[in-house]
């Protein structure tokens, strides 16, 4: 009895031994992760307990941080104009976090970036040198799409083909960051809950499908695959288009425009389905995608800094969902700055420099950490005479064909339309695209837009009629 007594206790001592072991093992990883975590109450005192390091545009700062009139939080985030640039700058709040530059750049604005000659005093958690993240948005030509979209519920990209450097990135609904920055729970739950999504950045990450601007990806890929020698020879495209191995068919959404067997000028100038579903299927999923994939579809890593949501040119398609993907329907989906990438790509004679919309980053002192701008990738998508004949076509379609109200008096405008829809059955909502570029007096400048008109009737969306003027507004500002 005693034994046994012996043994139990000897067991139980090992047992609680084991346990202190293993809480002192827990408590300190746990305690490790904690200090390492930002959103944890201890870290986020200490976070806002100095004024953070600013977000610049234009050579000023958008950001700043203001005394709290109590508590252990001595700071907070505030916003310039938050609504005109929360789709670039995102938010930085004591309890929800940090979001998009705010959120990328959040060790070099607080000033624990080991880059800088920060010193954190392990005392009192000051910190002597924050940094600076110097964008490359122009004021203008943000404002300048904020305000052409207005009410409407879309997106617009702006992007400078010679460099890369995004020029707009503007997503409406918006939303003021400064509501959030100090916890408001009344505030968050009314923004996260509503049905517009103010939070959600469309131009970025709310990829769609893009509808007739994506017929710019396809004439790329029919000319560079030598399937026609130029935009103006004929194509074999009856209209309207037997889908194969399908009783469906391809029309045209204006009966009497000259599509039957058009060129891939006219097939652009007049939107015409039926070239572009058959030009997919004789080249074949591959190679469409193979083109597509140079523009920058199905890319799971596209930074600008921000992390764009992929746009996906599907695989495994039949013939038939093949032809629907030559019109950007089935499951292709794009992202507005996937799409002024196309145009960006064509504007400069075929060669995408990677966008990005940061400049360089700083320490307090203007001394850069980091220069994007000298490191930004140049790839060749298409051949300087295939962009040279596709930037003619597009211009045909500003011109004299769907997107004339894009026109801008003494600049060279292409351009190419389109029209989709997204949603279940009788509740799909039909939006437009507009995919373009400008030039003059030596500047240039491709914009991309996306509107959902919910409230509208179905005729009533149009890309010329929605997205066309937004990137008219868009493109003048940046070429002034």
């Amino acid at each position: 009895m005693n034994k046994t007594i012996r043994r139990a206790s000897v067991f139980t001592l090992l047992l609680v031994f084991a346990l202190l072991v293993r809480a002192t093992w827990v408590q300190f990883y746990d305690g490790k992760a904690l200090a390492e975590d930002k959103d944890n109450r201890r870290n986020t005192i200490a976070l806002y307990s100095e004024p953070l390091g600013n977000i610049v545009v234009g050579g000023e700062s958008i950001t700043g941080s203001a005394r709290t009139k109590s508590g252990d939080l001595a700071y907070k985030r505030t916003y310039t104009d938050g609504s005109l640039y929360a789709a670039v700058t995102g938010y930085s709040s004591q309890a929800f976090g940090a979001t998009q530059l705010e959120g990328i750049y959040r060790d070099l604005l607080d000033g624990t970036d080991n880059r800088l000659k920060s010193v954190l005093d392990t005392v009192t958690n000051k910190r002597s040198e924050p940094g600076n993240v110097i964008t490359t948005i122009d004021p203008d030509v943000q404002k300048a799409a904020y305000d052409a979209l207005g009410d409407k519920k879309g997106a617009a990209v702006a992007i400078d083909p010679a460099t890369g450097k995004i020029l707009a990135v503007v997503s409406t609904p918006s939303y003021d960051p400064s509501r959030i920055t100090t916890g408001d729970s009344a505030a968050w739950k009314e923004l996260t809950k509503d049905s517009d999504k103010p939070m959600t950045n469309r131009a970025l990450r709310q990829p769609l499908p893009p509808g007739s601007t994506f017929k710019l990806v396809v004439a790329a890929a029919a000319l560079e695959d030598g399937l026609y020698s130029s935009v103006d020879e004929k194509t074999d495209s009856p209209d309207p288009y037997p889908l194969p191995d399908s009783s469906s068919k391809l029309t045209n959404e204006n009966p009497s425009a000259p599509c039957e067997d058009a060129s891939i000028r006219v097939a652009l100038q007049y939107s015409c389905n039926n070239v572009f579903g058959s030009l997919a299927v004789d080249l074949g999923q591959d190679k469409v995608r193979a083109m597509a994939e140079k523009f920058g579809f199905n890319d799971a890593s596209q930074d600008v800094p921000v992390r764009a949501y992929e746009s996906v040119y599907p695989k495994d398609m039949d013939k038939a969902q093949t032809g629907l993907s030559g019109i950007g329907q089935f499951d292709v989906t794009a992202t507005p700055l996937q799409m002024a990438m196309v145009s960006a790509a064509i504007a400069n004679d075929g060669k995408l420099v990677s966008p990005h919309m940061v400049s360089q980053i700083t320490d307090s002192g203007g001394n850069a950490l980091e220069n994007y701008d000298d490191s930004a990738d140049t790839t060749e998508i298409v051949s300087s005479s295939t962009a040279e004949q596709l930037q003619s076509a597009m211009q045909t379609v500003v011109e004299d064909g769907t997107g004339t109200n894009a026109q801008i008096a003494g600049a060279t405008v292409g351009g190419k339309t389109g029209t989709a829809q997204h949603g279940e059955n009788n509740s799909k909502t039909p939006y437009a695209w507009f995919t373009s570029y400008g030039k003059a007096d030596g500047k240039e400048v491709a914009v991309a837009v996306l509107v959902e008109q919910s409230d509208a009737a179905r005729s009533e969306v149009s890309g010329n009629g929605l997205a066309a003027p937004v990137a008219k507004a868009v493109m003048e500002a940046a070429l002034r």
